[in-house]
């Protein structure tokens, strides 16, 4: 049985836990960098609305359910500035950005599109 304190297991536990590689260089594997980029991948409107769906597909906390066409009408009626409004800076139980924190005003513009359309 080799010694945990031998050379190489020392020099295995002590690597360094990042690499810092400059624009140009070869750097070893991509696949830090692919999953980074998979991850600032720009999401759909419908893939950011599944953050919004616990309340917004069961009604929770006075949501009006996405598909609810009597419950969107009035809403709809006042507008897409309202709405957005309401989004953004949050109503009632919603607080502002829902529960969606990283989502720029675009992002937030583009889920309240989606369930607006999706509930006319």
């Amino acid at each position: 049985m080799r010694s945990i304190m031998s050379p190489a297991k020392i020099d295995a536990r002590t690597q360094p836990a990042a690499k810092v590689c400059l624009q140009g260089e070869e750097c070893g594997s991509a696949a830090p960098v692919a999953a980074v980029a998979a991850a600032d991948a720009k999401k759909t409107p419908k893939e950011m609305y599944n953050a919004c769906a616990a309340c917004h597909a069961t009604g929770a906390a006075g949501a009006p359910k996405v598909g609810d066409a009597a419950a969107w009408a009035p809403r709809i009626a006042q507008g897409n500035d309202t709405l957005y409004s309401h989004a953004i800076n949050g109503l009632n139980m919603m607080p502002p950005r829902g529960t969606c924190a990283a989502c720029s005003d675009d992002d937030i513009k583009a889920i309240v599109d989606y369930m607006v359309d999706n509930s006319k």
